[in-house]
């Protein structure tokens, strides 16, 4: 685990270090790092639309298609890592409390193969 978090902090301070020496921080606020993520998993979502599900395998076989959709989950990734910084949020340490959480609200006894939501559950 220790290495995750280290890769993140090397992605985290060459993302700040990409931002500042272009100044782009000014329109790195909070709001516009957001809306730069919703946009960018859209843009995600789009590398799959109008594909039915019996056929997302093979269009993810294709290389054109899979390179695209790595680079669009790069920007993602690469944008929630800059938000993360800003609010230093630690993405990790939150992840795996969030994990914490859910195995309390989906106890896998009973949340086996169900899509309930949690409260269903209580």
């Amino acid at each position: 685990m220790e290495n995750s978090n280290q890769d993140i902090e090397v992605l985290k301070l060459r993302l700040r270090d990409f931002s500042s020496s272009r100044d782009w921080d000014q329109f790195h606020s909070v709001r516009n790092l957001i809306f730069a993520l919703v946009g960018e998993v859209g843009e995600l979502a789009a590398e799959m639309q109008w594909i039915d599900d019996a056929n997302v395998a093979l269009a993810i076989s294709d290389r054109s298609k899979h390179d695209a959709i790595a680079s669009e989950i790069a920007d993602v990734f690469s944008y929630l890592v800059r938000l993360a910084d800003k609010l230093e949020v630690n993405l990790v340490d939150e992840a795996m409390k969030k994990i914490d959480l859910n195995e309390n609200r989906y106890p896998a006894d009973k949340a086996k193969g169900s899509a309930a939501k949690y409260t269903a559950y209580e």
